[in-house]
């Protein structure tokens, strides 16, 4: 992996990524809306920029006059904000601009694209295989998500580039500005402020930004084309637990009520093999829990 591209490089895992990959001496074609969301990469000698919006997506292999090993996709309109879940109009676009994409990186070359997906994709197979189902507002989204997924690996027997996907859990460190639920319990503990929160035995993952890096690093060498990889904890906790370990590290006095709102979907965690990634490429998560704690909460304090 000598040349990459990345859509929505400026965006927190985007940027991550695209440190990563310039410290390995990987050359690197950012790709994102304005030149200011790339200013933190310009000056490596590696890193070239790429203006384009969604709707010149078709045009990247112009403005790209390379060979590209592998194309990373983050791009995404309306990002994590709440109300453009509901928005199926931009979710369904959201879906075309990745298929643009796919073909766009078969046009460089590309051995390979890899997608970053969403852990509320789990839901969709859930509902899919059961008779009554509620589905909520991020159904949409991870609708949006399982159909450019179905596209593009079809996609991926015409043109040359294999797809991979990946299904990406809560996701933690610095830089991450979204107002997550991570965030807001954080926020919540920094001022010392009880959290609201559901009832929390259903199981739940979360994962820091280094390991997510690693993550997709490891597809993109060693996955099995065609695959969607789980790529978070192989051993999971239940979101209760999971805050309960955070408010001992960072503000043990706090207290947590805990059954204040109504309990969403039981995500059904069977429906994913939670070690195929591992056994495919060797990855697993070795963040230490408490360290990137501190670290996170520490950057959220400063700058949210």
């Amino acid at each position: 992996m000598k040349t990459v591209a990345i859509t929505g490089v400026g965006g927190f895992l985007g940027s991550h990524l695209c440190n990563k990959l310039l410290e390995m001496g990987v050359k690197v074609y950012g790709i994102d809306v304005k030149l200011d969301f790339q200013k933190q990469f310009t000056d490596n000698s590696n890193y070239v920029p790429v203006i384009a919006d969604f709707e010149h997506y078709k045009e990247l292999h112009t403005l790209i006059n390379d060979q590209i090993d592998v194309f990373f996709h983050f791009a995404w309109q309306g990002g994590l904000l709440q109300n453009s879940f509901w928005d199926y109009e931009l979710q369904l676009s959201n879906a075309k601009y990745a298929c643009d994409a796919f073909v766009e990186a078969a046009l460089m070359g590309a051995n390979r694209f890899v997608n970053s997906g969403t852990n509320n994709q789990i839901e969709i197979t859930q509902f899919l295989n059961s008779k009554d189902f509620t589905p909520r507002g991020t159904t949409i989204y991870a609708s949006a998500k399982i159909a450019l997924e179905l596209m593009c690996k079809t996609l991926a027997q015409k043109y040359e580039t294999e797809f991979v996907g990946c299904m990406i859990p809560m996701p933690y460190g610095d830089g991450n500005r979204s107002m997550q639920l991570f965030n807001v319990v954080a926020k919540n503990l920094i001022e010392g402020t009880s959290p609201k929160l559901i009832e929390g035995n259903n199981l739940y993952d979360m994962m820091y930004i280094g390991d997510i890096v690693d993550a997709f690093i490891a597809i993109a060498e060693k996955g099995k084309a065609g695959r969607t990889y789980y790529i978070g904890h192989r051993k999971l906790k239940t979101f209760r637990k999971w805050i309960e370990e955070i408010r001992d590290i960072v503000a043990p006095d706090v207290e947590l009520k805990f059954g204040e709102y109504k309990d969403p979907l039981n995500m059904d965690y069977s429906c994913v093999d939670l070690d195929q990634l591992y056994n495919d490429t060797g990855f697993e998560c070795q963040a230490d829990f408490t360290e990137t704690i501190k670290e996170t909460f520490a950057w959220i304090k400063n700058n949210l």
